[in-house]
């Protein structure tokens, strides 16, 4: 059977003139089309977005529906004064860090003190549905050595006040002041899962069990693997290569437990270098790999990610959309490159975030 897909995205709300975060998310929430605003979740930021797919089960689907809801939040973003730009941090400025009302996010604010005071960032999660929440967590033991790649794939946020920061994934670098956040740990049983998280919970370092925040889990809501290790994705064919990525090998995983094949052991330090490589230099260099712990080119690392999940890939009907955005990839290259093409060309932020504003919206 082939897992079903959802995905959720997060978008930025930038002033046209400035490109400075507005706090608008109110008034676009309200300005969305009837038939899109229950696919709306209200965010921690008053200057973010987020737009959620249905359950799918094609990437065509998913597809169709990242361009009607990014289009949509876009036409209700203008009403308000914003443009909706799909980039992964704040790439000029925050001046009104506004929480969202909500009880939970009060909560957070006062737990976690300053931590909380970053520049809102935007994510890109993947949800794939799995048996049950037993598999859910052994998926997560044999996902850990790959999600560095996919991170690397994911990458669009290399700026910061206004500069390059020399990162591909700027985001990545302010969620690691987050004290739950972070590459998954590998677990023996579901029992020893719950015994961690109750740990953690009781430590202070998580608030509640709705703060496991590591980078594959299983959702809480659905029974699904939530993946949320990417940027939000620049372009909805990026989204889309990630969401077949991120299916294919939630499957191949549950065809190696299925079969008793283990899931690759890696040092947790090198899991965690592997995705600060992947968010230091994306896919223009070279990866490290947890297995082994050395550096190898990023694409060839990428075409073993390929590799292993190819049949995966070919019994979704994923393959040829998968491959065709690959190649996609290596000719324009992330988001991240993108924008500091932009960015060189036009040697004004504006200017780039205007053409990020396009690019969010193309399908």
């Amino acid at each position: 059977m082939v897992p079903t897909l959802g995905v959720e995205e997060e978008y930025l709300l930038l002033d046209p003139v400035t490109g400075h975060n507005v706090p608008v998310a109110d008034e676009v929430y309200a300005a969305l089309p009837e038939e899109v605003a229950g696919q709306s979740r209200r965010e921690f930021r008053r200057s973010m977005v987020e737009m959620v797919t249905p359950v799918c089960r094609t990437l065509a689907e998913v597809r169709q529906s990242l361009f009607t809801l990014r289009v949509a939040a876009a036409k209700a973003a203008a009403t308000a004064g914003a443009r909706l730009v799909a980039v992964g941090a704040t790439p000029i400025a925050d001046p009104d860090r506004t929480v969202s009302d909500d009880p939970r996010f009060r909560r957070i604010v006062d737990h976690y003190g300053p931590v909380v005071a970053h520049p809102a960032v935007c994510g890109c999660h993947v949800h794939v549905g799995v048996p049950d929440r037993d598999v859910a967590i052994q998926v997560g033991n044999h996902l850990r050595v790959w999600l560095p790649v996919v991170q690397a794939i994911a990458v669009n946020s290399p700026l910061h006040a206004g500069a390059d920061t020399g990162h591909a994934s700027w985001r990545a670098m302010q969620l690691d002041r987050w004290p739950s956040l972070g590459p998954t740990p590998w677990f023996a049983s579901t029992e020893d899962y719950d015994r961690t998280v109750r740990a953690l919970v009781a430590s202070g370092v998580m608030l509640d069990e709705t703060m496991v925040l590591w980078h594959a889990r299983p959702s809480a809501r659905y029974p699904t693997v939530e993946v949320r290790v990417t940027d939000v994705c620049l372009t909805i064919d990026d989204a889309v290569l990630v969401a077949g990525l991120v299916r294919a090998l939630v499957a191949t995983a549950i065809d190696d437990i299925a079969a008793g094949r283990p899931a690759p052991r890696a040092r947790g330090e090198l899991v965690r270098a592997a995705h600060w490589n992947a968010a230091h230099t994306g896919l223009t260099g070279t990866l490290t790999d947890p297995r082994t712990g050395g550096s190898r080119p990023a694409f060839e690392l990428v075409d073993e990610l390929v590799a292993t999940v190819r049949p995966a890939l070919d019994r979704h009907g994923d393959l040829t959309p998968a491959l065709q955005g690959l190649d996609a990839l290596r000719e324009r290259g992330t988001g991240a490159d993108w924008q500091r093409r932009v960015h060189a060309r036009t040697r004004d932020v504006a200017a780039m975030l205007a053409d990020l504003g396009q690019r969010t919206i193309e399908g």
